[in-house]
């Protein structure tokens, strides 16, 4: 008689996915949680525990240097996701809607910010500056930082653009809706929520960067990623950076419960 394999037993299948999920979870926001809770040590040591303190967010908010490399990289990333909405919709509209030469290609090279490493987007966009000898400042940083924003809008939008029938367009033309009536009062509606999600994801993505805004910031063009690496070079890592760092966390996971609330009130609409 052959040999029967004994099925599985579902309850110790289930107990294990229960202590790998537990571990997987230690292992990724341990070092968040160890970062919060010396944000609020007294001392300014990482090594020792004196005893607990506001203080390193008051020092923080008190701090000239970075609260003017936060306002470049709020100024640097509200201009590029306010023309990558634009840019990145319509060209998610356009490949998705229309018909011309080398579309496949122009598909392809639309998304290629999103595969190029960070390091070689940054060297090539300084190459290029230094080619039409545009002098490096905050606009720079915006410029390049609009290259990946782009990217990135245009994948949201497009697979919200996806789920949505063209012949609701269709429908609008045949009532003698003009093109642009037709996107504006049907498509847009619709696809708001994806460019919300895609704005939000890319607002995150801009403030995040350090690699390309190092490469193609001018002289007093700081934002927040290149004076936290300064001050780590210059001091080492102190409680005030961990605030610092905590209270990006805290927006970073706001902004992205939001874009998450906002795809799905848009996959139920």
């Amino acid at each position: 008689m052959a040999n029967q394999i004994s099925p599985i037993n579902p309850p110790v299948v289930k107990r294990w996915q229960t202590w790998y999920t537990l571990i997987a979870f230690f292992y990724m926001y341990l070092p968040i949680a160890v970062l919060t809770i010396f944000s609020f040590n007294e001392s300014p040591s990482p090594s020792q525990w004196t005893g607990f303190t506001w203080s390193w967010y008051a020092k923080f908010l008190q701090n000239p240097t970075l609260l003017a490399a936060l306002g470049n990289s709020l100024s640097v990333a509200l201009t590029a996701v306010s023309v990558s909405a634009v840019l990145g919709t319509l060209t998610a509209v356009g490949l998705a809607r229309y018909y011309f030469p080398a579309k496949k290609i122009y598909r392809g090279a639309t998304y290629l910010p999103l595969i190029i490493p960070d390091i070689a987007i940054a060297v090539a966009t300084l190459v290029f500056f230094a080619a039409i000898k545009l002098p490096l400042s905050l606009g720079t940083i915006v410029i390049a930082h609009i290259v990946f924003c782009l990217a990135y809008v245009s994948v949201v939008v497009s697979s919200r653009l996806a789920n949505i029938d063209p012949k609701l367009e269709e429908a609008a033309l045949d009532l003698g809706a003009t093109p642009i009536q037709a996107f504006m009062r049907v498509m847009l509606p619709q696809l708001l929520p994806g460019i919300v999600s895609g704005c939000l994801l890319a607002f995150i993505l801009s403030m995040d960067d350090f690699v390309i805004a190092y490469f193609t910031a001018g002289v007093g063009a700081t934002t927040l990623p290149i004076a936290i690496f300064s001050s780590l070079r210059s001091g080492g890592v102190t409680p005030e950076l961990n605030a610092l760092s905590v209270l990006l966390i805290i927006a970073s996971a706001s902004m992205a419960a939001i874009a998450e609330a906002v795809r799905s009130w848009g996959n139920r609409s």
